[in-house]
């Protein structure tokens, strides 16, 4: 058997990308492709090194779903990197014994350890080998959860042979590992509803391109769509009956995720962005709820958005409640993380709350940094109470905002949105573990324009120009335009100019999406194929063994996993003309293709 390539700790697809019409997505951190011709594959039988327990349930389904998806798509590869002579059709029977080739029939799959949890930090890696004479498919994963990242990979390399048959296009080698442990993107089910349906649509987004964190931000100050035994009357709030989430439903959710190796990591966002749901159980828990938000006299504003509310930090009756609530959460979600917010306290909200008042005038050297710290103190050893595994995650505005707490745990995980670079190495030098959600780069929401009414700013008869107007920082239009392209996100290095100790603070990276001018309709194609961009970089990185950026050759690439992901049911958004596709490179900006560096 002959292999032409073997690809460095960070490379893929270079010299012989042309060599086959389909490379997976994201690119494996080792990838070897032969040159001996391909590779009949019959019907394949997966084959474990252990007797049926729960976790090969997870990997029995998995497969099932994988070869089924195999056998019904037939796959084409609709995009490919350089025009490459149709492969004829397989002969069969005795064509095959003369050729020397056997049909693959089988997956064999080793698995190390087949308890291992699907929680942060767990090993995913994974070998997989394909030969012209070995019969078989062999994986070898530490963990179940590695194994299914070889099932969706195994699915993209296996194609149509044109004739109904499927075959692999060559003998290959794989070793495969993500760089992150965390690689992610953020759901919010609070601005707009989302249906189930469409929440398990992005799952299967996820598990294909390797994602393993569904962010879920369930609820914000507009809605609650929650069913709480606790306190039923918090969903008043839900925007209807029918716009809600039974402990059924989020049940599903985080079953169907753990079925696909993606942990569902549920977000209550409080002190901030609170007032649907907590005004039902007690008024008096909630500041400046009945309040005008005021965004255009900034002195006055009690929220960055309609409609205001934060949860009143000096109002003892507030911990009882985020108490109960919290706790029957977290009975239902089932990963040790969970995200508490913490995000964009506003000031002028607590104006309105006699509580506060009278606080900082009991002490007039009392500022907003002790306010913060006062939720810190009263509130994080509630969310400790969990259990000895629990980890808590919040927004970076607890601890670089103006109005920051003086004092928060170095073993809380900050989402840092802002600032991109400055703030990941702020927070890192501190020592804090973070994730990385720099809103320059991964908001996915960006550049679609203000979702306010009777905004005189858009009376302007000419088009804006410069980085400070109308679509720029937040002069009208979306605050944080333009559009976050797929290109934007893959050329994010977000670890540039960290030192070692700093960068090994990096957990990760998520695309968030919030929903202000989202809802079913859009959902899908706002994520993706974007999404994917963000799960290569944080999957294998953004370049190859060179140390040069591979944003040139993911093009292909990237369009024919838009292909395949619309196939598997994810609606998935266009991002070029079909002519681009079908003529590679022939829409490159520049004709020197290796211009990114």
């Amino acid at each position: 058997m002959k292999f032409s390539l073997v690809i460095g700790a960070l490379g893929a697809l270079t010299a012989t990308v042309s060599a086959v019409k389909v490379n997976p997505l994201p690119a494996p951190r080792n990838i070897t492709w032969g040159t001996s011709g391909p590779i009949a594959v019959k019907e394949l039988i997966l084959r474990t090194n252990e007797s049926r327990n729960h976790t090969h349930t997870v990997l029995t389904d998995a497969w099932i779903r994988a070869w089924s998806t195999i056998t019904t798509l037939q796959w084409v590869p609709a995009a490919t990197e350089a025009p490459i002579a149709i492969y004829p059709p397989f002969p069969t029977g005795a064509g095959l014994t003369k050729r020397g080739v056997q049909a693959i029939q089988s997956v064999q799959l080793h698995v190390v350890d087949s308890d291992a949890d699907l929680q942060h930090g767990v090993d995913e890696s994974y070998t997989l080998e394909v030969t012209e004479s070995a019969g078989s498919v062999k994986i070898r994963a530490q963990t179940v959860w590695g194994a299914l990242h070889a099932f969706t990979t195994l699915q993209q390399i296996i194609i149509s042979d044109g004739k109904g048959g499927l075959l692999i296009e060559q003998p290959v080698r794989i070793q495969d590992a993500p760089l992150y442990p965390h690689r992610g993107i953020m759901v919010d089910t609070g601005r707009n509803f989302i249906t189930v349906p469409k929440i398990l649509e992005q799952i299967d987004g996820m598990s294909l391109s390797k994602l393993n964190v569904l962010h879920w931000h369930l609820d914000d100050a507009q809605s609650w769509p929650m069913h709480m035994e606790v306190y039923p009357e918090m969903t008043k709030d839900a925007y209807s009956p029918r716009e809600t989430y039974t402990a059924a439903d989020m049940r599903r959710v985080i079953a169907y995720g753990r079925a696909r190796g993606v942990r569902i990591i549920p977000e209550v966002d409080m002190p901030g962005h609170s007032a649907s749901g907590w005004q039902q159980v007690d008024p008096e828990i909630v500041a400046c709820a009945n309040s005008w938000w005021s965004n255009d006299v900034y002195e006055y504003h009690t929220s960055v958005e309609p409609n205001p509310g934060q949860l009143d930090i000096i109002y003892n009756g507030t911990y009882e409640v985020v108490r109960n609530v919290y706790n029957e959460l977290s009975e239902i979600f089932t990963d040790n993380w969970f995200h508490t917010g913490a995000d964009e306290l506003q000031p002028g909200c607590y104006n309105f709350s006699t509580y506060v008042t009278e606080w900082f005038l009991e002490d007039p050297s009392r500022t907003y940094n002790d306010l913060a710290q006062y939720w810190v103190d009263h509130a994080v050893p509630i969310f400790r109470d969990a259990g000895e595994e629990r980890r808590i995650m919040m927004w970076e505005d607890i601890a670089l905002s103006t109005e920051a707490a003086h004092d928060v745990p170095k073993d809380i995980v900050l989402q840092t949105w802002n600032n991109g670079l400055t703030n990941i190495q702020n927070l890192t030098a501190r020592g804090y573990d973070i994730v990385v959600s720099s809103s320059d780069f991964l908001y996915l929401d960006c550049g679609h324009g203000g979702f306010l009414g009777n905004d005189p700013r858009y009376d302007i008869m000419s088009n804006p120009s410069g980085a400070v107007d109308f679509n720029y920082g937040g002069n009208g239009g979306s605050w944080c335009a333009p559009y976050k392209t797929w290109q934007r996100i893959y050329d994010f290095d977000f670890t540039t100019n960290l030192t070692e100790t700093e960068a090994k603070h990096v957990l990760g990276a998520e695309a968030p999406l919030w929903s202000e001018q989202v809802d079913d309709v859009t959902i899908s194609s706002d994520f993706w194929p974007r999404a994917a961009a963000l799960a290569e970089l944080v999957w294998s990185g953004n370049r190859d063994a060179n140390g040069q950026k591979r944003t040139t050759l993911l093009t292909q690439r990237l369009l024919n996993f838009r292909e395949y992901l619309v196939a598997n049911g994810v609606m998935a958004g266009a991002l070029m003309p079909k002519y681009c596709m079908q003529h590679p490179h022939a829409c490159d900006l520049y004709y020197n293709q290796s211009v990114i560096t």
